[in-house]
């Protein structure tokens, strides 16, 4: 059987442990956690705190490669220098703009004025060698005057300071083909994070372990590869059906396995 996704290209999103991360000791243990269930590489997020040192400290005791990194967005756009300077105490060259923080999407001119400022950090970010890229949820997908809001960004920031990180749960949830999303974004997604999508016995969507859901992984995973992804990044925003982070972390390690 093909190998769909190699080993040391999955990333766990520490996003998913966030309750476990109140110090660099909560760190340290949910690393050791992480490195043991087979994970070579986190994508950092959920800090609070703790001093970049620590992290630093903390990933080379244990062996797991920072791939890239959800830095505050107000930060990215407003001090994009300093964000770097973080980046190089984690040994980090990636960051993703996690969210439209207290940015207007309900307007073309709203859309564009982020656009603006995505295109501004972007640079430098580009001068500073580390690759910057766009992380969506649901509400990118909201129309404005015929188009979306992912369609604008894709066509008004250069490719060359700004890359998608495609999420398949929220591709889902936002009315589109997580498959034909991929395609769209082909080249310019080095990142990719996995969440499967389900629904609960009132019809409720909830983001569930990787196989778990309805998402059509056959066709994913491949559609990714041939996009030019290299890190599949596996999170849990919540939902998780054992009530513990780790063990669906461990769950959706062992479907990409098989």
């Amino acid at each position: 059987m093909e190998v769909m996704v190699q080993p040391e290209n999955i990333a766990a999103q520490l996003w998913t442990v966030r309750a476990l991360l109140g110090d660099a000791r909560g760190l340290a243990a949910a690393s050791r956690a992480i490195r043991r269930i087979g994970y070579r590489a986190v994508q950092l997020a959920g800090l609070g705190s703790i001093p970049p040192q620590d992290v630093r400290r903390v990933l080379d005791d244990t062996g797991l490669k920072a791939c890239s990194a959800h830095e505050d967005a107000d930060e990215i756009l407003e001090r994009p220098g300093q964000v770097a300077a973080k980046l190089r105490i984690y040994g980090c060259a990636s960051v993703a703009y996690p969210y439209p923080k207290n940015q207007d999407l309900s307007s073309v001119k709203g859309v564009q004025r982020l656009c603006r400022a995505l295109t501004k950090a972007g640079k430098v970010f580009r001068a500073e060698g580390i690759l910057f890229a766009y992380h969506h949820h649901h509400i990118e997908f909201q129309r404005l005057g015929g188009r979306t809001v992912m369609d604008m960004i894709l066509e008004q920031v250069d490719p060359e300071l700004l890359e998608i990180e495609p999420d398949t749960y929220w591709l889902q949830a936002g009315g589109v083909d997580p498959v034909e999303w991929i395609r769209r974004c082909a080249r310019r997604e080095t990142l990719l994070h996995l969440k499967d999508y389900g629904v609960d016995p009132a019809g409720k969507p909830l983001c569930w372990e990787i196989g778990a859901g309805n998402l059509d992984w056959a066709r994913i995973l491949p559609a990714a590869r041939r996009a030019g992804c290299r890190w599949y990044i596996v999170e849990q925003d919540d939902h998780f059906r054992t009530g513990d982070p780790l063990a669906s972390l461990r769950e959706s390690w062992k479907f990409l396995q098989r």
